[in-house]
């Protein structure tokens, strides 16, 4: 297990843990959690040896092979199926070993080396490699690519392969969805949870830590504090103990204040000084309870645009892709205000090409596009953060964007996105991918754009500003298309999804959950294609196949045709009965106060009674409506 002794360490003369002790069992997976700064980073700089403790200890199982994501990757002319397979260094000694022995001509060494080699799972080691790549995402051409061939996003993906691959006791991982799709993140939860060894998990990704997580550490004010559940239960279990802080806090806040008073009006006295002096030591020796303080540090909200045509964009048998290359073919998507849209679909099928095609950042191929009347587009994607001014601030950055608003309405802005006081005339250079996404955000919302394009917004962005974002975009007036590997940003947000694949963007009358089955069954019925097709199978199968694919696909067409209007109505009772349970809850609150019963307010006493039961009726109605329609769609094929 691992253990933390009254550990004390300060970087840059600033305490980050003070006197922190904590155990974490072999086999717990452990989300780490906390603001920006708050030490996550340094506990894995510790974890690895990187850091020592100023004062205290650290013990973690001397034998225990230890894996984590590298930082850099050097373009390397080496396949990256090779690359990955370093990662598991002792398949690499023991090969090695094996090549000696063998230009040694010592058979006995060859022999224990194999069966050492066999015991560790060599020779199933590179299809294990090739089975990690594939669930992050790399096609079967690019296994024998060089490693320098591939961008920064996809060597970020090989580095945490090549962590994968290792045969690791103690896994460290540091936000490794940020440069992952959705199918990609999806594998990775699958992957982790049959982990065998213990997790350390930084991620701000709740569904990822709900899913995989069995405890939670919580780095706040320079302590850790651990919390068993998934990141839910941690929610709740947080909200417990600064509900129990806070009221210790007020009932010592009432006693200081007692023994205050009895201080200033004793102390004087001859017959009371001994008391006095008593009650002043009582003070002195008392151990101060802080206030609980959960507040998020991101306030913002997008302010109402200047024209909402209708419809914003209408696009007609459209065709996108790059140069002679079609991506897809034959869009049809008609945009409306208040339109809430998730693009689906496996990586590479065209998802970022759709959102710059309607961004007008690509042209079409074919078709044609129609943009209503007064029309303004915000788009969103990582490129921009690389399109930032190292030497301009983020307040200067704002005033290019508007030129005449005057400094404090853009300093009042910009606070609610971190960016307050001084820290608003810092140069970008120095910020971290979190600050330059926030930053980049400011400046989109702050254009009050009708139609917005955000193509993983969420990368860098720490869980109280993926939060801030959310309630942002819930109140947002105009319409949203977002491509996001964050579930609950797309559950939250979104109101329907479009599938973009095999060239095509349809409708997907479906939620997450049956998104995550048609990518199994995809999976699926590729390895029984790749399978039929090492059989030696002809045409004619083939072309069985194909007709069974198209008989099978009518089928869920018509199924689809049947459930959707079923699901549209379930989404809109789900809607209404959520306003209406909020609603009761705060006339609940109410008429749970005392002071609700004064007789100078019995007139509204009245209205809240009356308004409760008509809630509480239309409660009723709508929940039974919502069963009948469930009980429907469950029948459904």
């Amino acid at each position: 297990m691992i253990t933390l002794h009254q550990l004390f360490l300060q970087r840059g003369g600033k305490p980050l843990f003070d006197n922190v002790s904590l155990t974490v069992q072999a086999g717990w997976k452990v989300g780490v959690v906390g603001a920006n700064g708050s030490g996550k980073s340094s506990l894995f700089a510790l974890l690895l040896d990187e850091l020592h403790p100023d004062a205290g200890a650290l013990d973690r199982p001397p034998r225990w092979t230890l894996a984590h994501v590298a930082q850099e990757t050097p373009a390397l002319p080496i396949p990256a199926l090779d690359f990955v397979l370093d990662g598991d260094a002792e398949l690499r000694q023991i090969e090695r070993d094996l090549q000696a022995a063998e230009a040694g001509h010592d058979g006995t060494r060859q022999a224990e080396l194999h069966a050492r080699f066999d015991g560790v799972g060599g020779y199933s080691a590179r299809a294990r490699a090739g089975k990690l790549m594939a669930g992050l995402g790399f096609t079967a051409d690019q296994l024998e690519r060089p490693v320098a061939e591939f961008s920064g996003g996809w060597r970020v993906r090989l580095n945490l392969a090549r962590a994968l691959m290792c045969r690791s006791d103690l896994l460290l991982l540091d936000e490794p969805t940020n440069h992952l799709d959705l199918d990609a993140v999806l594998w990775l939860e699958q992957w982790l949870r049959a982990y065998p060894g213990t997790l350390l998990l930084i991620s701000h990704d709740r569904d990822v830590l709900d899913n995989v997580a069995d405890h939670i550490a919580h780095l706040d004010q320079r302590c850790i504090s651990l919390y068993s559940g998934n990141y839910a239960a941690f929610e709740d279990q947080r909200a417990a103990r600064l509900a129990l802080q806070q009221a210790a806090y007020e009932k010592q806040q009432r006693e200081i204040v007692h023994l205050e008073s009895f201080i200033i009006r004793f102390r004087a006295k001859a017959t009371k000084a001994r008391q006095a002096q008593s009650r002043i030591k009582a003070l002195e020796r008392m151990e101060r309870i802080a206030a609980a303080h959960v507040d998020s540090p991101f306030t913002f909200g997008f302010a109402a645009p200047e024209r909402l045509p209708n419809p914003l964009l209408s696009v007609e048998k459209v065709a996108a892709g790059y140069g002679e290359q079609r991506i897809l073919e034959g869009i049809n998507l008609v945009i409306h205000p208040g339109a809430r849209l998730g693009l689906l679909g496996p990586n590479g099928a065209g998802k970022s090409t759709l959102i710059k095609l309607l961004a007008g950042v690509l042209p079409p191929l074919a078709g044609r596009m129609i943009a209503g009347q007064g029309l303004t587009v915000g788009y969103f994607a990582q490129h921009q953060l690389e399109q930032l001014r190292p030497d301009w601030s983020a307040l200067r950055h704002l005033q290019q964007v508007d030129e005449r608003a005057t400094e404090q309405a853009l300093r009042n802005f910009i606070g609610g996105f971190g960016f307050n006081g001084d820290r608003a005339l810092d140069p970008v250079a120095p910020f971290s991918g979190g600050e330059k996404a926030r930053l980049a955000l400011a400046l989109l919302i702050w254009q009050r754009p009708n139609l917005l394009l955000l193509d993983e917004p969420t990368n860098h962005l720490d869980l109280d500003m993926r939060h801030a974002l959310t309630l942002a975009l819930q109140d947002y007036q105009g319409a949203l298309i977002v491509v996001s590997h964050d579930r609950h940003l797309l559950r939250t947000a979104t109101d329907e999804f479009l599938l973009v694949a095999a060239g095509r963007a349809q409708p997907f009358d479906g939620d997450l959950d049956d998104y995550r089955d048609w990518l199994n069954e995809r999976q699926r019925a590729t390895s029984r294609e790749t399978a039929s097709g090492a059989s030696g199978e002809g045409n004619s199968s083939a072309a069985d196949r194909r007709e069974q694919k198209r008989q099978e696909a009518e089928r869920r067409q018509q199924l689809a045709i049947k459930r959707r209007p079923l699901e549209q109505r379930v989404r809109k009772l789900e809607q209404r009965m959520d306003q209406l349970h909020a609603e009761q809850r705060t006339l609940e609150t109410t008429l749970a106060d005392p002071t609700s019963y004064d007789d100078a307010i019995k007139n509204r006493l009245k209205e809240w009674l009356m308004r409760k039961a008509e809630v509480d009726r239309e409660l009723t109605a709508l929940e039974s409506e919502w069963l009948d329609l469930q009980e429907t769609l469950e029948a459904l094929p």
